[in-house]
């Protein structure tokens, strides 16, 4: 099951939301407009700015998380999302024996498909160490040759071996990453992942990153996710039409949220 962690994030990311807005507009400095915000200040503000749209303000936040216990697979989908800074863990120099992976849940309830794709994942590891084994082999001879003494001979050679060696790993192998998203691209995922139409591997983690950054700023994620939550499904003939089960899922989703400050 993914795991996701929120690591870090802008110190007080509503306030300055609303003082970079009102920046704009304002003839006084930085600090005299931070010192005039109040919480409620605060909350009013960025509730209208969340309200019409305007999300320019919203870049100056980040927020950091640790995802891990997902696949490759996933990996794939998370980095469309193209603004935002990724660190993911490499299959080119961490070696994959015994490598965990990723089972989805439809394949686990069927005993047919679970027994073949569990063979499967026991054939990739089993062709990923033949394969690294006879690369590694004829790489420590190269370097043997060229002069390399047998330790800095063997690790070389090992990390060109699985280089090419996981050409042959699944999308199931598990994978571990940190990302930092704005505020303004988190909209944007949550708005595509969230939607029940997302794949469900994807839409798991951004479920636990909105209640992560919902946590944090709850005014300003008050009606992030599916488009569907704020307004009509923008996938037309594509609706999943079940808008009115993911308003609820969503609105329980905040509410635990909600439960756990108290």
């Amino acid at each position: 099951m993914a795991t996701v962690t929120l690591l870090s994030y802008t110190h007080e990311p509503q306030k300055l939301i609303a003082a970079a807005a009102k920046l704009c507009y304002s003839p006084v400095g930085v600090q005299e407009l931070m010192d005039g915000l109040t919480p409620e200040k605060v909350d009013k503000f960025v509730s209208m700015l969340e309200s019409i749209g305007h999300e320019s303000p919203m870049e100056h936040v980040t927020f950091t998380f640790a995802i891990e216990g997902v696949s490759r697979s996933f990996l794939a989908q998370m980095t469309r999302h193209r603004i935002a800074s990724y660190s993911v863990q490499s299959q080119r120099y961490v070696k994959e024996m015994d490598f965990s992976y990723v089972t989805p849940p439809q394949i686990a309830q069927n005993e047919q498909a679970n027994a073949a794709f569990q063979e499967c994942m026991r054939a990739c590891g089993q062709y990923y160490e033949q394969i690294t084994a006879l690369l590694k082999e004829g790489y420590v001879k190269e370097n043997l040759a060229s002069g390399m003494d047998e330790k800095k001979a063997n690790s070389a050679a090992e990390k060109r071996a699985i280089e090419d060696a996981r050409f042959v790993l699944p999308n199931a192998c598990d994978t571990k990453m940190i990302v930092t998203m704005n505020v303004r691209s988190l909209f944007n995922f949550f708005a595509h992942r969230c939607c029940n139409r997302a794949q469900w591997e994807i839409r798991e983690v951004a479920d636990k990153m909105l209640a992560l950054v919902y946590e944090k700023a709850p005014v300003l994620f008050a009606h992030a996710g599916a488009p569907c939550v704020r307004g009509a499904c923008p996938e037309g003939k594509m609706s999943c039409g079940r808008m009115e089960e993911m308003r609820e899922h969503m609105q329980e989703l905040k509410q635990q949220v909600d439960g756990q400050r108290k």
